[in-house]
């Protein structure tokens, strides 16, 4: 799996570094890290979740 985001939509809430902190980081600087662009099968669930409840919509992810 491969996570995109669409930094043009992004709005750095942070709920997807709380829903998976594994794989999503808002730093200090306001802005939101991809720490893991192809996590393991093992993030699925908490990946997906995280994308659904972007409020943007940016979070996507291929397969």
């Amino acid at each position: 799996m491969k996570i995109v985001v669409d930094f043009d939509l992004c709005a750095s809430t942070g709920g997807c570094a709380r829903i998976c902190p594994e794989v999503f980081e808002v730093r200090t600087d306001g802005y939101l890290y991809v720490l893991e662009e192809n996590p393991g099968e093992e993030l699925r669930d908490k990946v997906i979740e995280a994308a659904e409840n972007c409020p943007t919509g940016a979070i996507t992810i291929e397969d």
